[in-house]
């Protein structure tokens, strides 16, 4: 049986990168134990597994994630989705890096990466459904 978790605290609640990786797993296997998640972040970081229990208990405790505990191996699902995290860290990112202007990240992000023809005719599409609906 999962454990309630109020959705009032999930929309307060920011991940941090470490927090983010960790949800980064829990979103492509669906739910998963703490053993899933350390096996898949050993991979790429020197993450003690006890490390990655304390991170899931506490995101567990902020409303990150909830806890499956009517088996022996606890799993955990995510609360928040892959969307609403980008939101937050885009808003973050927006209001302290570029000054609250969302230009000026659209175009750092134009200048710093080659978009692929497709890819550019997707945002002019996005840009003109923009200007028809104002």
């Amino acid at each position: 049986m999962y454990e309630v978790i109020r959705i009032d605290k999930i929309m307060e609640v920011k991940p941090t990168e470490s927090e983010l990786e960790i949800l980064q797993v829990i979103w492509e296997k669906g739910q998963c134990s703490v053993r899933d998640v350390h096996d898949v972040l050993e991979k790429t970081k020197d993450a003690g597994y006890t490390t990655t229990l304390k991170l899931m208990q506490i995101m567990h405790d902020k409303g990150l994630v909830e806890r499956d505990t009517s088996a022996k191996t606890h799993l955990y699902k995510a609360l928040i989705t892959r969307e609403q995290a980008q939101n937050t860290a885009l808003d973050k990112i927006i209001s302290t890096v570029f000054k609250g202007s969302s230009s000026q990240l659209i175009m750092q992000v134009l200048s710093n990466k080659q978009s692929s023809k497709a890819e550019l005719d997707m945002i002019k599409n996005y840009l003109e459904s923009l200007n028809k609906n104002n």
